[in-house]
């Protein structure tokens, strides 16, 4: 591994996930000194099991956290500034049920949504009319009226792999499958040694503070490696999603009340397909091997057949996945009930080095999260500068005002021998970045090989170069969905090519 026993770094971040991604970037802008250590891909757990929405959390006003709820509409206002590649505005519609809420609640809820926080690119909510509005047609014909408003959708791995990108470039080194097993807490300096879960290599590194954003691991990291124990504590709670090919035809999202008061999304997704979810399921397992139940999949088919005219079932299923949510311990019996709002715990005793906890936490919030824990830091490192995130566009996200639809037509008049349907996922995919993965090709033949769908050598080529992408599955699930249209046989031989091209090495030889 690239790293001298006598490196000393200023934050050694344990955890690739949303979190430590996002602490990473910040803090490397601030001109610390960063490394970042994954145990596997990053997002490879619950920040790609998300929902992949930015939103302010609707339904969390039902259990009265306006705050969370008002940081929340602040920061998607924001990213969608700062990365409107990845990031794009959707329009939500909750048939009205009245049997579950009464329609001046929602309309009360809609008004508070629409005014908590400053709103400038996206319209506000209103009441529509199923019989006349192209998102009744697949409704059933008992649901006459409801409302709409509005949210963002999210390339959720995306946005982590940005973040490491930006950090990287900002002068963080970022290390992926490789693992923290133990950390000495000295007077100045924790002395930690890492371990490539590639190659068994071990290396050795001084650090003035350790940031934990383990996700679900943050406890038991502390527990074990760290030997701190922690103040707060996290509950873990399941949530899974199923995807079936497109069940409706226009570009809206659906929001549905449930009758034991939950909600389930049915979101357009990747062009041909819709995602449904999510579930709350208490988690006492693994949380690197979590999966859907058989539960879960008939729960969340048989949410969305009490509102589409054509009932879906668990056969039509053509991916899942399921992740696991680290939330703030409460009690409350209901894990839907458990705040997503986050804690920073800084122990900080005299005498030793400190160590940055975070709890909690949602994705939407991740950017907010990073400056606050910062703040928290700040008086460790003197040195530091100011808050810039809020203003810095993340790699790719660098589109003037903000305007993708027209970043993108420009973008197919640039490349117009590349097919419409490919440019468009260039654009969407890697913004501004795209220029880089295209220079000096001029054709379809440049773009070399074809492993299925529509990736070629030159976007592999691309991502194991800036992205980390080390195996199949790092580029079919995380660093794009492809994965939604390759075979099992186009898979294989995609992951015998990076074998061949010796990605495999640790992942410190792509930092």
């Amino acid at each position: 591994m690239a790293v001298a026993s006598s490196e000393i770094v200023d934050l050694l971040v344990v955890g690739g996930g949303v979190n430590g991604a996002g602490i990473a970037r910040d803090a490397a802008g601030r001109g610390l000194s960063v490394l970042l250590c994954e145990q596997d891909d990053l997002a490879s757990h619950t920040s790609s099991a998300s929902t992949k929405l930015i939103h302010g959390g609707l339904r969390y006003l039902e259990h009265y956290e306006f705050g969370l709820v008002r940081k929340a509409l602040q920061e998607r206002e924001l990213l969608l500034r700062l990365a409107p590649h990845i990031i794009a505005p959707l329009r939500f519609v909750m048939p009205h049920v009245s049997s579950l809420r009464p329609a001046w609640m929602i309309r009360a809820g809609l008004f508070l949504y629409d005014n908590l926080s400053k709103r400038e690119l996206l319209p506000g909510s209103r009441s529509i009319d199923f019989r006349k509005h192209p998102a009744g047609a697949p409704l059933k014909k008992t649901l006459s009226k409801g409302f709409v408003y509005s949210d963002a959708s999210v390339q959720d791995a995306r946005l982590v792999v940005l973040n490491a990108m930006d950090a990287k470039e900002r002068g963080a080194t970022i290390f992926t499958k490789t693992r923290l097993i133990e950390a000495r807490q000295g007077t100045q300096y924790w002395d930690a040694t890492l371990l490539s879960t590639v190659s068994g290599e071990t290396s050795k590194v001084k650090a003035r503070c350790v940031v934990n954003a383990a996700g679900p691991w943050v406890a038991s990291l502390l527990n074990s490696a760290l030997n701190t124990p922690a103040q707060h504590h996290i509950r873990l709670v399941k949530g899974s999603h199923i995807v079936t090919k497109r069940l409706f035809d226009h570009d809206h999202a659906y929001i549905f009340q449930n009758p034991d008061k939950r909600i389930v999304f049915a979101i357009p997704y990747e062009t041909d397909f819709t995602l449904i979810g999510t579930t709350d399921v208490e988690y006492s397992g693994n949380p690197g091997k979590v999966e859907i139940s058989d539960e879960e999949t008939a729960y969340l088919c048989e949410s969305v057949s009490r509102y589409f005219e054509t009932a879906v079932t668990p056969q039509q299923v053509v991916w899942s996945y399921a992740g696991v949510r680290p939330l703030l311990e409460e009690e409350v019996a209901n894990p839907s009930a458990v705040t997503r709002d986050y804690r920073l715990e800084l122990r900080n005793e005299q005498g030793l080095a400190p160590v940055l906890s975070v709890f909690g936490g949602k994705i939407t919030t991740y950017r907010r999260l990073a400056e606050e824990a910062m703040e928290h830091l700040q008086p460790l490192f003197g040195y530091m500068k100011s808050h810039w995130t809020a203003h810095e566009a993340l790699p790719g996200g660098d589109i003037a005002n903000a305007d993708f639809a027209d970043f993108q037509r420009i973008f197919q008049q640039r490349h117009t021998w590349l097919p419409a349907s490919l440019a468009a996922r260039y654009a969407r995919t890697y913004g501004t970045r795209a220029a880089r993965l295209l220079d000096g090709i001029h054709d379809m033949a440049g773009l070399g090989e074809l492993f299925g769908a529509d990736l070629h050598e030159a976007e592999v080529r691309y991502l194991m170069r800036y992205e980390w992408a080390l195996t199949a599955d790092d580029i079919l699930w995380r660093r794009s969905k492809l994965g939604l249209r390759f075979d099992a046989a186009g898979a294989a031989r995609l992951q015998a090519w990076l074998e061949a091209q010796q990605v495999s090495a640790p992942a410190a030889m792509l930092a």
